[in-house]
């Protein structure tokens, strides 16, 4: 297996893989053209030809960037993809000079166990003006933000 940025022909893919879990109220749906308009974001993690796993890296500011829809195949789970797709957001992060990574997530352990700690959404403005006053959820949405302070 291996991670590497999306490309446009993986999207039909990763959109289908994106929904199946939103459908379960599991993370926020993408459409097709949010994901085309954002496939810079995008990191998949393939096994041949096939698609196992995306995740997104989002800046929202010069210091703050956003893990965003991590899904993973449902039989793939628990054999390191996650792991593998956040660790290659982080590493693009730092890459970039982003010093703070966060995620809104209903499984936070999963983040903290890659040394994400809690924060209060309040605390990350950009995101709360930004998307959250746009989601049907807002704002009794049930996600727990957690964050990551990048070194060096």
């Amino acid at each position: 297996m291996r991670v590497r940025k999306a490309k446009a022909e993986d999207v039909k893919a990763m959109h289908s893989l994106i929904n199946k879990f939103a459908k379960k109220d599991e993370m926020l749906p993408r459409s097709l053209t949010e994901i085309y308009e954002n496939i810079r974001d995008f990191f998949v993690c393939t096994q041949g030809e096939k698609i196992k796993g995306t995740a997104a890296l989002h800046v929202l500011w010069e210091d703050l960037a956003e893990i965003r829809s991590v899904a993973v195949l449902e039989e793939y789970q628990r054999s390191g993809i996650g792991k593998k797709l956040i660790d290659q957001c982080i590493k693009e992060a730092g890459t970039l000079g982003i010093k703070r990574i966060f995620a809104l997530t209903y499984y936070p352990e999963f983040f903290k166990k890659m040394g994400f700690e809690d924060i209060d959404k309040n605390d990350l403005p950009q995101k709360i003006w930004g998307d959250c006053l746009k989601c049907p959820l807002f704002p009794e949405c049930e996600e727990v933000a957690v964050i990551k302070e990048l070194r060096g």
